[in-house]
C-alpha cells in the first residue's frame, strides 16, 4: 500500500513515518507539508538517514486522494476540518489523528477547540477509532477520528465498568499525568526546559479539549452519563500518561470480581494487558509501544473502583493506535507492523 503524512515534521508525524517505515504492507511513503514544501525529510532529521530520500510535497488533495491508499493527518488542530472535505471521494483512507473529526457535534468543537469546525456530513462520516471498542465500524469505514492521547487512557480504563451500568456516573473523577511530548513540538513557556524540569504542573483546569470527547463515548455505553472531573498536569517526562480513575459502584463488588470482569472484555484485545490483583502499571511499562496496561482495585470501605492506565502518548495515544486503526481498514491483523515489547530502561 501507499501511505501519505501530513504534519510529518511534528513529533505523531514522526512516530507515524518511524512504525511505517518497517510496516511489511506499506511500499512508499509521500510526506506533505504545506510550509516545508521541497525540503528533505531526512535532512531536517537526521535520525531517519540512511533507508529511502523523502523530499516534502505540497498539499494537493486531488492528487493526493487518488495516488494514496491511506491518508494519516497529523496535523495542528484546525487543519484537518478544512482539509478532509477535500480528500473525501478517492480511494485514498482518511486516519485523522488531529482531532478535528472526534466529536460529533460541530458547536462542541468549536467550544473547546475554539476553531472553526468540520462540515456536519464530514463529522457524521468519522468512525471514532478506538479499536478495542470500535474494531467492525473502523473495519467498514472510509475515514477515522484517532482518539486522543488522554480519552484512550481514560476510556480503556472505564469502559467494562460503564458499559456494565456498574458505576455511578456522577462519581468519575479522572486525574491524569502526560509526559511534555503530549504539548507538541513547538516550544512554550510551560514546556519549556528551566521550568518543566524538576516541576509538577496541573493545567487547562476544567477546560481541557478532551474532556467532551471522554463523555460523548462514555455517552455510548450509557444513557445515564454525566460530566466528568477531569484534571491533566504536566510532569518531568519526554513520553508518557498515567490516567489514575475514581468511580463509586452501584453496589459492592470484589477486587476479583473486577479483575475478572477486566480480563473478560480484554484478554482477547493484544494491545490491552490487565495486571493482576493488587499490581499497577508505570508508565514506562509501555514506553515506545502500543500497549495500554490498567490495573483495578476497589476500596471496601468507600466502595470505590481505582483504574490505573498507562499508555505512550505519541504511540497508543497517537501514532501506533493510528497504525491500528490502518490495520483494521485494510482487513489486516491489527498487530501487524507494531512492535511487540516496549522499550526498557
Amino acid at each position: 500500500m501507499k501511505a501519505g503524512i501530513v504534519g510529518a515534521t511534528g513529533y505523531g508525524g514522526m512516530e507515524l513515518f518511524r512504525i511505517l517505515s518497517t510496516h511489511p504492507q506499506i511500499s512508499q511513503i509521500t510526506l506533505y507539508s504545506s510550509s516545508r514544501a521541497g525540503e528533505v525529510y531526512e535532512e531536517m532529521f537526521p535520525r531517519f538517514a540512511g533507508g529511502s530520500r523523502h523530499e516534502l510535497q505540497d498539499l494537493d488533495p486531488e492528487k493526493m486522494k487518488e495516488e494514496q491508499d491511506v491518508l494519516f493527518l497529523a496535523a495542528p488542530s484546525g487543519v484537518s476540518a478544512e482539509l478532509t472535505p477535500e480528500l473525501l471521494g478517492g480511494k485514498a483512507k482518511i486516519i485523522d489523528v488531529s482531532g478535528d473529526l472526534r466529536l460529533r457535534d460541530p458547536e462542541a468543537y468549536q467550544q473547546w477547540y475554539k476553531k472553526p469546525p468540520a462540515p456536519v456530513e464530514t463529522l457524521q462520516e468519522a468512525v471514532y477509532g478506538l479499536p478495542e471498542w470500535n474494531a467492525e465500524a473502523i473495519r467498514a469505514a472510509g475515514v477515522i477520528a484517532n482518539p486522543g492521547c488522554y480519552p484512550t487512557a481514560s476510556l480503556l480504563g472505564l469502559g467494562p465498568v460503564i458499559s456494565e451500568n456498574l458505576a455511578d456516573p456522577s462519581s468519575i473523577v479522572i486525574d491524569a499525568k502526560s509526559g511534555v511530548s503530549g504539548a507538541g513540538k513547538n516550544a512554550n513557556p510551560l514546556t519549556h526546559f528551566a521550568h518543566a524540569q524538576e516541576n509538577f504542573q496541573i493545567y487547562k483546569v476544567n477546560q481541557h479539549q478532551h474532556i467532551p470527547e471522554i463523555e460523548q463515548q462514555l455517552s455510548v455505553w450509557s444513557g445515564d452519563t454525566r460530566p466528568v472531573t477531569f484534571s491533566t498536569h504536566l510532569v518531568p517526562m519526554t513520553k508518557g500518561i498515567m490516567a489514575t480513575i475514581y468511580v463509586t459502584l452501584k453496589e459492592k463488588k470484589t477486587a476479583e470480581e473486577l479483575h475478572s470482569l477486566f480480563l473478560k472484555y480484554y484478554e482477547s484485545k493484544p494491545f490491552v494487558r490487565v495486571r493482576r490483583p493488587g499490581d499497577f502499571p508505570a508508565t514506562k511499562d509501555v514506553y515506545g509501544s502500543n500497549y495500554c496496561d490498567i490495573g483495578v482495585t476497589v476500596d471496601l470501605r468507600t466502595n470505590r473502583v481505582t483504574i490505573v492506565s498507562v499508555i505512550d502518548n505519541l504511540m497508543k495515544g497517537a501514532a501506533s493506535q493510528a497504525v491500528q486503526n490502518m490495520n483494521l481498514l485494510f482487513q489486516l491483523d491489527e498487530r501487524t507492523g507494531l512492535a511487540p515489547h516496549p522499550v526498557y530502561p
